[in-house]
């Protein structure tokens, strides 16, 4: 135990205090984070919406400024996995069960309730894909590429801590050794615990769905418990194996699965609609990117909620998850340099994300718009099974989303509690066990108390809530970053005019 930091006893004694509070008092518990949710909404929506295009605009400076020349590491580091498994890693710890939930659900879900208009109408299931996009696209890749470049950047080239609070250095000096280090890294760990645990909780649903859909097994709280607390032994067993193994295996896995699911479902779904409505909506999508992206409607109380509700969300989830997926980006991602991690980091798994649901999305459309299947009518968790029960080889569609579902759960909560150990000792590459233990089993508890208490919508307020403080720490953090790469600049200015004098004498 000796080996163990103050920052995993402060944040593990956090962490064991709200789940007591969650057991022994969980209305108070919801009450309280429903009404800080709401007034967060209220007054700070804004601040959100600004801060998801901000990261877009500072990431695509960096890629095209003379800083893409910076290696994440020293001048002669290489990349420490090839590039097919770098990308399968970054999939597995970045979206992977939310792609499956919302695949189908949420474009669906904007045609028959769309941020403006007439739903169930052919415009509104565009705006609907389009605003799908939006929500995993250029803007949410971004806030993860803007983090784990800071973090790869100090870690590999300045040797220093993994840790959000030492992004902070250049801003804050020795102070992030001290009291506001604690502050800023323990905020970082419940950003991580509250933005993974969507993902776990939405996860069980999906496979509780998906066993009613094969096995007749009803839908309910008790059975997705179950479920989680399957997953946490399967996941924590991963974690023992290490990085290298069990998530790197893991991750292949998910990439061969994901890729065999999406070929079925295309050439099994009506293909040509599809592939037509994708090149619509994503020219759309690309063609409308500053306006849909800083978009509010203050004069409509209707559309303004939408706006909350669905884009708010998913930027206060993508912040709350840049400490989970920034530090396990940045952990994989050594030897590359700034230019070649932005452009891998946004541009390609944004273009994955949109063909992922303009294939899903769509066929979702086609039988609700044009064959008049009640798709939209489904829950966010049933839709795409219902899908499934429209097209051949359902069944076999539903065994291979399921698998698929599970191994996405693994490995997003043994990344997790990898970067949670990570955290919590001082940047460790190698963190003690006992520690990533200890966080799946708080990770594990917290998402079953807040599934229990308020459904998804009790993992939403506390994603909203950690992800204020944590975006305040972001810009602290970018600003940083830009003082170092500038400091570069000038240092390898010096040099090479110090070079030039030396040749001339």
């Amino acid at each position: 135990m000796k080996n163990f930091t103050p920052m995993f006893w402060i944040s593990f004694t956090i962490g064991v205090i709200f789940v007591a509070w969650g057991v022994i008092l969980p209305d108070q518990l919801m009450d309280v984070m429903s009404n800080i949710q709401g007034i967060l909404l209220d007054k700070f929506g804004w601040f959100y919406q600004f801060s998801a295009t901000f990261f877009f605009v500072v990431a695509i400076f960096f890629a095209f400024s003379k800083y893409g020349r910076i290696k994440l590491g020293k001048e002669d580091d290489k990349p420490e996995y090839s590039t097919a498994t770098w990308f399968a890693m970054l999939f597995s710890a970045g979206m992977g069960i939310g792609l499956l939930f919302y695949g189908v659900s949420e474009p669906v879900s904007h045609y028959s309730s769309p941020p403006f208009g007439e739903g169930g109408t052919i415009e509104s299931a565009k705006v609907g894909l389009r605003y799908t996009y939006l929500h995993w696209g250029f803007h949410a890749w971004a806030i993860y590429a803007v983090v784990a470049l800071a973090l790869a950047y100090y870690k590999f080239r300045k040797g220093m801590p993994g840790l959000m609070s030492a992004t902070l250095y250049p801003v804050l000096g020795e102070k992030v050794k001290g009291p506001i280090g604690y502050i800023v890294d323990i905020v970082a760990v419940f950003a991580t615990i509250f933005g993974v645990a969507i993902s776990l909780g939405i996860g069980a649903q999906q496979i509780n769905s998906g066993l009613n859909y094969l096995l007749d097994i009803p839908i309910n709280f008790k059975v997705q418990l179950v479920i989680m607390a399957v997953a946490t032994v399967l996941f924590i067993s991963s974690a023992a194996s290490g990085l290298s193994k069990g998530i790197k295996y893991l991750s292949n896995a998910n990439m061969v699965l994901a890729v065999l699911l999406f070929f079925t479902f295309l050439i099994l779904g009506p293909t040509q609609f599809v592939l037509e409505l994708f090149s619509t909506t994503f020219g759309s999508y690309v063609q409308n990117l500053p306006s849909m992206g800083l978009r509010f409607s203050p004069f409509n109380v209707e559309d303004n909620q939408w706006v909350k509700d669905w884009t708010i969300f998913y930027w206060a989830w993508w912040i709350s998850w840049t400490p989970f997926v920034g530090t396990f980006i940045a952990r994989v991602s050594k030897g590359r340099t700034v230019r070649e991690f932005i452009i891998a980091v946004i541009i390609v798994p944004t273009i994955v994300c949109a063909l992922w649901f303009g294939v899903f999305g769509g066929t979702g459309l086609y039988y609700d718009l044009v064959q008049g299947v009640d798709v939209s009518g489904q829950s966010l968790e049933t839709a795409l099974f219902y899908v499934y029960d429209q097209m051949p080889l359902s069944v076999v569609l539903s065994v291979i989303s399921l698998f698929l579902i599970i191994t996405f759960f693994v490995t997003s909560a043994d990344s997790a509690t990898f970067v949670l150990g990570m955290q919590t000792s001082n940047g460790s590459l190698n963190p003690p066990f006992f520690v990533k233990f200890s966080w799946g089993l708080i990770l594990a508890a917290i998402a079953a108390i807040l599934m229990g208490t308020g459904g998804i919508s009790g993992l939403q307020a506390a994603t909203i809530i950690t992800a204020l403080p944590l975006g305040i720490i972001l810009f602290v953090m970018t600003y940083g970053l830009i003082l170092s790469f500038q400091k570069e600049g000038i240092s390898k200015r010096k040099k090479k005019s110090s070079s030039d004098v030396k040749d001339i004498g």
